[in-house]
C-alpha cells in the first residue's frame, strides 16, 4: 500500500488536523505491514503559489521552456506523480476563515492538470485519479451542521473533480469553544478514525 499524507496546518505540533491524520496513517500502517508513506507538511514547507510565472511555465511547450520554467513545472509534476502512485491519500484540512488553508489549496492547484489528472469530455469533466481511498481530517473552532458546513462542499467538489470519489471526512469540532468542547470534539474524531479505518 502506498499512502500519501498531506498536512496543511500552520500550527505545527499543536495542530488537531495533523494529529488526526497521524492517527489515520498509523492505523493504516499497522494494518498493512510494508506500507510506504510519503508525507508533506505544507504548513511548515509550503508549495509555491500558482502565480503568473507558474502559469506561463505550464502553458509553454516543454521543449520551449527555460530552465527556470522547467524547474517550476517539475515541482508540480512530482506532486502529481505522488498522487497517481498513492493507494490512499490522507489530508489534514483545518478550517481557516470558513475555508481550507491556502497551503492546501496550493496542493490542489498543483495536482489539477488538464489531460493528466482530469480531462474534458463530451459528457463533461472526468477525473483521472481513480480507485483511491481518501480520508480528510478537518478541524474547526466551532460546530457546523452538515447542511450549513462552509468548508466541506468545496473539498468534496475538488476531490470528485479529480476522480477521488471514495472519500471520508473525519471532524474535530468545537476546538475553540473551551477545554470541555475541545475534548469532546477530539473524542468524536478518535472514534470516527476507529470506525473509518477498519
Amino acid at each position: 500500500m502506498n499512502i500519501l499524507q498531506i498536512t496543511s496546518s500552520v500550527r505545527g505540533n499543536d495542530s488537531e488536523s495533523t494529529r488526526v491524520t497521524n492517527l489515520v496513517v498509523d492505523k493504516l500502517v499497522a494494518a498493512n505491514p510494508g506500507a510506504t508513506v510519503v508525507r508533506h507538511d505544507f504548513g511548515a514547507q509550503p508549495h509555491p503559489l500558482l502565480d503568473g510565472a507558474a502559469v506561463g511555465a505550464l502553458f509553454t511547450p516543454a521543449d520551449k521552456r527555460t530552465p527556470e520554467q522547467a524547474a517550476r513545472v517539475a515541482l508540480d509534476d512530482a506532486l502529481i506523480a505522488e498522487a497517481q502512485a498513492a493507494d490512499v491519500i490522507v489530508i489534514g484540512a483545518p478550517m481557516y476563515n470558513f475555508g481550507m488553508p491556502v497551503q492546501l489549496k496550493n496542493w490542489f492547484d498543483a495536482i489539477a492538470r488538464a489531460g493528466v489528472t482530469f480531462r474534458y469530455t463530451e459528457n463533461g469533466p472526468e477525473g483521472l485519479l481513480k480507485n483511491k481511498k481518501v480520508y480528510v481530517a478537518t478541524s474547526r473552532g466551532g460546530v457546523y451542521p452538515v447542511e450549513a458546513d462552509p468548508q466541506v462542499p468545496t473539498l468534496r467538489m475538488l476531490l470528485n473533480f479529480l476522480g477521488l470519489t471514495d472519500h471520508e471526512f473525519i471532524y474535530s469540532s468545537g476546538m475553540s469553544m473551551g477545554p470541555e468542547a475541545a475534548a469532546k470534539g477530539q473524542e468524536a474524531a478518535n472514534a470516527a478514525v476507529e470506525a473509518a479505518v477498519a
